[in-house]
């Protein structure tokens, strides 16, 4: 059996395919290279999982219908896929738009036609995002609390991207599962998210951003932890009921929000140097915390994230200063 892992080039597709391969899994990847970060940190990913036996990669666009049909023909044994290929970043939102309905809307509907023209498809896992829950602010963010206030369109096209899933779910009877994922870091970590560009910051002797004046708290949630997540939901396909679409909607975080500050702080003792802090107001489309209730993934498939900051951050540390020869 084959896994089909889109965005494979990326943070956390590159770990996922890396899991799966370890375990014996067939893997075919999909990425584009986009120039959103520095796409050597793609190839270098790529380089890893090439050494892999089992991974092949064909570098697509997943909104591309006939790119991702040639996909499907060269790879028939394909009967499960996880989609992580996304345009990525709430502030970004604000200034490329069509890139985030490109990628998060046309291409998640892409997959789930290839899905549904598959009739081996045994589970389709998607990734989304804990910025739907946009201006709630009841903690900790619950699957069954209301998401109709996405203050981004990141969070929006997230939104769209669960709708769509339920849809083909109940009309195609499609296994299809959702991941919310809560402020992920680690090791081979995106360079537009607050691990990397503190730590890179902090070593150049820069000031470093800090919005809400500090005040905000995260769900930091290690990468390992999410990978097991991962395969756990994709092991656990919803079952096909009478009158209950096979579908799932789950939160994947750490269960435990903590301060920004704390976090910094874990940087700058891992680095040995201090930080300089430049103070910032709130942006446009971020929130203020973020804490993720998982009792639904850990009881369905035992979800059970092991992984404080106090651990994680000394990873990252030691694996960035290793990838920047510092």
């Amino acid at each position: 059996m084959t896994v089909l892992v889109t965005g494979a080039a990326g943070f956390i597709g590159f770990h996922t395919c890396r899991r799966l391969l370890e375990r014996g899994e067939r893997v075919v990847g999909i990425d584009n290279l986009n120039t959103y970060y520095d796409p050597a940190l793609k190839r270098s990913r790529l380089a890893v999982l090439g050494e892999k036996p089992g991974f092949v990669f064909h570098m697509v666009d997943i909104a591309d219908r006939a790119a991702m049909a040639e996909v499907a023909k060269a790879n028939p044994d394909i009967t499960r896929y996880i989609n992580l290929a996304a345009q990525a970043g709430v502030r970004h939102s604000l200034n490329a738009p069509f890139d985030y309905t490109h990628s998060n809307v046309e291409g998640l509907l892409v997959l789930l036609e290839m899905a549904r023209a598959n009739d081996k498809c045994e589970h389709v896992v998607y990734a989304s995002s804990s910025s739907v829950y946009g201006t709630n602010t009841k903690l900790p963010f619950s699957v069954e609390d209301r998401v109709d206030t996405p203050i981004s369109l990141y969070a929006a096209t997230k939104r769209a991207g669960e709708l769509m899933s339920h849809a083909y779910s109940h009309l195609f009877r499609i296994p299809t599962t959702g991941l919310r994922f809560f402020t992920v870091y680690g090791p081979w970590g995106r360079p537009d998210m607050a691990a990397y560009l503190f730590a890179k910051a902090i070593l150049a002797d820069q000031p470093i951003r800090v919005f809400n004046n500090g005040d905000m708290r995260r769900d930091f949630t290690y990468i390992d932890d999410i990978v097991a997540g991962v395969i756990g939901v994709l092991d656990n396909p919803p079952k096909d009921a009478a009158g209950v679409p096979p579908y799932h909607l789950y939160n994947i975080g750490n269960n435990n929000s903590e301060h920004l500050m704390d976090f910094i702080g874990l940087i700058e003792q891992s680095l040995g140097r201090k930080a300089i802090y430049q103070f910032e107001p709130m942006q446009p489309g971020d929130v203020k915390e973020t804490y993720a209730d998982i009792s639904a993934i850990q009881r369905d498939v035992g979800f059970a994230p092991t992984t404080p900051i106090s651990v994680g951050i000394p990873r990252f540390i030691d694996w960035f200063k290793a990838h920047h020869g510092v």
